[in-house]
């Protein structure tokens, strides 16, 4: 059976990693919604065009060009047996849009479809991002406590310098927080309304949540 698979979660409940290491565990293509923005924009395509003019002037893209690129996604070949879908839908809005996505791509196949909610304590978030730094070079995720590199400021992987993002504060961090429940927390109550969710406890090392993962995906 189709599996799709989107996720939810406050910033820095470790979705990326996590979503990485599924999409290679399933077999399926994980979809991040900002890269795939970026990848349209860096080749150039029509609706990658169209959003670069919104993105030069500051502006949000429109939600409906938004959707139509994910739509254009979802649609490729490597997508037949499903997807992991990363950072979409963000608002009621965009979830509605991608239930009508699914049912023109899927017609009357039967399908697995389920959202992962990665649940966290703020303060275990806040201390999440404070602590994190990345590769300058290769993009590799560290945290100070949780996940060190093995030789401080080095990333482990390609000897590049490990840094700090300027967003990557207590006060940002608690505002991010915020946002996060005031546009998309609506989501949760969305999806268990149809039955859809699944609820995960993302605190803990990337392993314990990995099980956790599996025990919700299967």
């Amino acid at each position: 059976m189709k599996k799709e698979l989107i996720f939810l979660g406050p910033p820095a409940c470790g979705k990326g990693t996590q979503t990485n290491k599924l999409a290679q565990y399933l077999n399926l293509p994980h979809i991040d919604t900002g890269s795939l923005l970026r990848a349209e924009i860096k080749n150039e395509t029509e609706n990658g065009m169209i959003a670069k003019t919104f993105i030069d002037k500051g502006n949000l893209v429109p939600v409906e060009l938004v959707a139509s690129i994910i739509k254009d996604r979802l649609s490729k070949d490597d997508c037949k047996e499903g997807y992991i879908l990363d950072g979409y839908p963000r608002s009621l809005e965009q979830a509605e849009m991608l239930e009508v996505i699914n049912k023109e791509i899927n017609g009357s196949e039967e399908v697995d479809f389920r959202a992962i909610y990665f649940e966290l304590d703020q303060s275990v978030l806040v201390s999440r991002i404070v602590n994190r730094r990345s590769c300058a070079k290769c993009g590799e995720i560290y945290n100070l406590k949780s996940k060190p590199a093995k030789v401080e400021g080095i990333c482990d992987k390609c000897g590049g310098e490990l840094v700090q993002r300027k967003d990557d504060n207590e006060e940002i961090a608690k505002a991010r927080f915020e946002t996060y429940f005031h546009e998309t927390a609506p989501l949760i109550d969305y999806y268990k309304s149809k039955l859809k969710l699944r609820t995960i406890n993302a605190d803990g090392t990337i392993d314990e949540v990995w099980e956790r993962l599996l025990e919700v995906v299967k």
